[in-house]
């Protein structure tokens, strides 16, 4: 009665369906370990958010790789921002989700190296090729607190670093490039400005990251996990039904084995009718 799962139509659905099950329950941890990470990226955050603000000289140095377990820290940092070597960070969105650009002033401590300080966001020139309208820095010795960020690279962020940009433009903040257009000793990585906050609210600020939302990836592993358990489940409702279709079709009173659903008439009882 099951020969014909030896069948080619039912060896390739049986080896298709043995193939989903170890693929779903791989995707399923996949969107697992996705929520862990990210439950682990939101207790960091929150963590660093709210510790204890710590001089920038003593959480990063020249060359330094700001490691993840630093990420977001708050660091303070007194010193001279050197407008001279200020850009904007292109391709940049505000909390609205407007393109615009990010400001980027280096500020010269007092012991003489420098640290770059994102100083938040402003809308983007009319064309590409023009620096846009950016509020000045304050002047004289000022001192500013931040979260500390490492050096945006191309893979870790996605963004392209172009090349041939118009003058005091860039992709990428990254100490090490800003380090070789300065000429000083720049420190690893660099501030988001969170206080004080500008005047008249230009630069916008960058906002505090999301470390509250945990996203869908638990319930997309569960359902993973629910689709590698359906398919055994669906594959004996299949074969059972075949079955009963198979039994069905070998049937004596099935249609086409003799059986036509109108009872045959009596022979005897033909003959001993009269003709009209």
């Amino acid at each position: 009665m099951y020969r014909f799962l030896l069948s080619r139509q039912w060896v390739i659905l049986t080896l298709i369906a043995l193939a989903l099950i170890p693929t779903m329950i791989e995707l399923g941890f996949w969107q697992f370990h996705r929520h862990e990470r990210r439950v682990t990226q939101n207790s960091l955050i929150a963590d660093n958010i709210a510790a204890k603000p710590r001089p920038v000289e003593e959480l990063t140095s020249p060359g330094h790789t700001v490691p993840r377990s630093d990420y977001w820290r708050p660091a303070t940092a007194t010193g001279t921002f050197d407008t001279t070597h200020e850009v904007v960070v292109r391709r940049r969105t505000s909390s609205d989700d407007r393109i615009g650009v990010h400001i980027l002033t280096p500020m010269v401590l007092r012991d003489g190296r420098i640290v770059l300080v994102n100083r938040g966001w402003v809308p983007a020139a009319a064309d590409q090729h023009s620096f846009p309208p950016v509020p000045p820095a304050p002047k004289g010795e000022v001192t500013i607190t931040g979260r500390l960020k490492a050096d945006e690279t191309t893979g870790a962020s996605g963004i392209k670093d172009l090349k041939g940009l118009p003058d005091r433009q860039v992709m990428l903040i990254n100490s090490r490039q800003q380090a070789g257009l300065i000429g000083g000793e720049v420190l690893g990585g660099y501030l988001e400005q969170t206080e004080p906050a500008p005047a008249g609210d230009t630069p916008e600020l960058i906002p505090e990251p999301d470390h509250d939302s945990i996203g869908a990836h638990m319930a997309y592993a569960v359902q993973w996990w629910l689709f590698a358990a359906g398919v055994p489940v669906g594959w004996v409702i299949l074969v059972r039904r075949e079955k009963l279709d198979r039994k069905a079709a070998a049937s004596p009173d099935s249609p086409g084995n003799g059986a036509s659903g109108t009872p045959e008439r009596d022979p005897e009882a033909i003959q001993a009718t009269p003709s009209l």
